[in-house]
This record gives C-alpha cells, structure tokens and sequence, in this order.
C-alpha cells in the first residue's frame, strides 16, 4: 500500500511538473511576444521621427505647373490651408532630382528648394545644422545645404564649390547641352537617417525654380498638430482646396516602407506565436495524463451522479486556469521588460563586453521600445484562445470515459 501511494506521488509530481511547464511556456512566449513587437515598434518610431524631421507631415502641389509659377503664388494655397485647425506650419517647396558633381566623383541626389525663413515651420533642418547656417541660403547666391554622407562621399565642406546638373537641357546645333549650375556649399546637416543624409540637396527656392523650371514640381510643405492625423487631414485640404492641387500625406509618400515593416511585424508575430502554440500542445499533453491517471476517481463520481458535462467542466477549468495564469505572468514580465530596454539591454552589453548595435553600422544605436496597448491585448487573447483549444480535447475525452469498463479494469 504505502510503494502504491509512493508510486501514486511520483505520477501527481511528474505530471504536476509537466503543468508548470506548460505554464512556464505560454508564460514565456507571451514575454517575447510583447518584447519583440515592442522593440519592433519602437523601431518604427524612431526611423519614422527622423524621417519626418526632414520631411513634411503633407505636401501640396500641382502636377505639371512651373515651379516659378507656384513659388509665385504658394501663399495663396497655405492661407487656404492654415485655416484648418490641424495645421501649425506651411513653407514653399521645389522637388527635382539631379547630379551633383565634384572633379570625379558623381552622384545622384534629391535637390529641395525651401524658404530659409519659414522652413523650421515645417522641419526640423535648422536644428540639424552641423556646419553653416540655413539663413545663408540666399535668393540668387545658388548656395547648397548637403547631408553629412552625400558630403563626405564627395569630399566638400563648407565654401567648396560642386556643379550640378538638371535632367533636362537644351538642344542647339551642337547637340544636346545639359542644364550645369555650380553651386557652392553653405551648411552641412544631419538627420541621422542615412537615406536622406546620403541623397539630400537643400538650395533656396527660388534658385531650386529657375534651375529646375522644366523638371522640378513646386508646392506647400505643411506641418500639422498631430502626426497620425495626418491622411485625415490630407483628405479634408483635398476639399477646400481647387481641384487642380493635390495633398499627400507622409504615409502615402513612404507607402512601401511602413508597408515593409506591417508585413514584418505580422510574420514576426505568427513566428513567435508558435512558441505559444508548443506550450498550449505541452498543456493537452499534460491534461491527457491527467485523465488517464484519474480515469478511477473520474468513474467514481459518475456513479455518485456526475454528468459528463461536469466532469467536462473540472478539466475545462483546470485547463483555462492554467493558460490564464500563464498568459498573466507572461503579459507582466513582457511589460516590465518592454518598458525597460533602455536599462536591461546596457546592463547585459556592459556584462558581455559587447555592442549590439554599433554605432559606426547602425544609425539607431540603442534599442528602442514602444508597448502598445493593442498589440498586448491581441497577444493576450491569442495566448487565452490556445489554452482554451487545448483544454476541449482532454475535456471532452474526461466526460466520454465509461465508468463500468474503467472499474472492471481497476
């Protein structure tokens, strides 16, 4: 009787053990789940920021005018726009691409004609300023702000001169001409992003139309209040405004890049998932043994007068109260780790001796985190719903036992 009992105790333990594992799992990949989602958030974040400290919230602009024409007539359009509540800033723009060149080196480069005086309405450029000043772009003076890598690429700093070149030229007797302007440097900037700190030309507006009056398109760069309200905002300008001037908002305008990192952030997700599934299999492992190590005592209290749903219920239970549990451990260990990247993650550089993200590789050199709310209650209902499916197999295999078969055999 008492090597039964010593036998019987082992069973419960090991299967005891093999719940808390099953607890310990979906707890764990609850944690990683909201972890990783966050660090993934919190990277879009920060590239989206810099982006936008360099680019505007909208863009307004009419396909196929003169960049002279609009640079002429753009107060009219902001006025226009300004009368909503939502924008806070409007400046001048002149779009073109070009090559700029320097002895031998060549490249190519997105050339922005702005209004030096209005364009910290709109950006955050004066700020970004390593070298020179944005007041030193000057009508007529053909000046130049480059980005810090497209200027080391070419080897210039401030006072140094570059020619550049516009797509379209001109046709003589000779042949085709180019359209060459040299320009000579007034600033370097850095946003520290390095797309645009590799590609980006910063010239006065007015020099941006004269030079590109064929191939450059003109508009309003316009800053609103809050960021995401942006599209919204885009639509209803899209109504005052005459029908021949567009709007494009931010996402629109990087439609492929926020697209990129949605599709990311949703296999990432069904990846990490998987861990939740595993540790919702080891919970139906688990409960399985449960029956068959109870398969008396649950035909016990058949005979006693238990119906199967109630027998049903016990394991239903037993089931969901161990994904609960675990889906809660899981939801406040990923929260407290995801709010605390910015402390977990030097400790464990500093404890291995090395960088994860190296400065002179990565632009973003910390790892950033940004939980998002709706992203936890999806990982939390995803992580409920496996435990719950895991428990009606068991739950349903408890309530079919019969209790004169069980009995004979014991």
């Amino acid at each position: 009787m008492a090597r039964l009992r010593k036998r019987r105790g082992r069973r419960d333990g090991f299967i005891s053990f093999i719940s808390a594992s099953s607890m310990v799992g979906i707890a764990l990949g609850v944690a990683a789940l909201i972890v990783v989602l966050s660090v993934m958030n919190g990277f879009q974040k920060e590239v989206r920021d810099r982006m936008l400290s360099v680019l505007p919230h909208i863009e307004l602009y009419i396909p196929g005018a003169a960049p002279e024409r609009v640079v002429e007539q753009w107060q009219r359009f902001a006025s226009v726009a300004e009368r909503n509540p939502e924008v806070k800033g409007a400046a001048p723009f002149v779009a073109a691409q070009a090559m700029v060149v320097r002895g031998q080196t060549l490249r190519g480069a997105q050339v922005r004609g702005i209004d030096p005086e209005r364009e910290g309405q709109v950006s955050d450029l004066p700020q970004q300023m390593v070298s020179g000043k944005l007041s030193d772009l000057k009508p007529g003076s053909f000046g130049a702000i480059l980005g810090s890598d497209l200027a080391n690429m070419m080897g210039v700093k401030v006072g140094d001169t570059l020619m550049m070149m516009a797509p379209q030229g001109s046709i003589s007797p000779a042949g085709f001409a180019p359209r060459m302007r040299q320009f000579t440097v007034a600033g370097i900037f850095s946003s520290g992003h390095y797309e645009y700190d590799s590609s980006l030309v910063f010239v006065d507006d007015e020099d941006a139309a004269k030079m590109f009056r064929e191939s450059g398109t003109g508009g309003v760069r316009l800053r609103v209040q809050d960021m995401q309200r942006a599209p919204q905002v885009a639509v209803e300008l899209s109504k005052t405004l005459p029908p021949y001037v567009m709007a494009s908002d931010w996402s629109r305008n990087n439609r492929t890049w926020f697209a990129a990192v949605q599709t990311e952030k949703r296999m990432m997700f069904l990846i990490l998932a998987i861990i939740v599934a595993v540790a919702a299999f080891n919970l139906l492992s688990s409960l399985v043994m449960v029956v068959k190590d109870k398969q008396s005592d649950i035909a016990i209290l058949r005979t006693l007068g238990a119906r199967p749903s109630v027998i049903a219920r016990i394991f239903l239970v037993q089931g969901m109260l161990i994904g609960v549990v675990g889906t809660i451990m899981g939801v406040v260990f990923g929260i407290l780790i995801a709010y605390n990247v910015d402390v977990i993650v030097p400790f464990i550089e500093g404890l291995l001796g090395v960088h994860f993200l190296p400065r002179e590789i990565y632009f973003i050199s910390e790892l950033p985190s940004d939980p998002q709310s709706q992203d936890i209650v999806v990982i939390a209902v995803t992580s409920f719903v496996l435990s719950l499916l895991a428990t009606l197999y068991p739950s349903w295999r408890a309530s079919r036992l019969q209790p004169a078969q069980v009995l004979r055999h014991d």
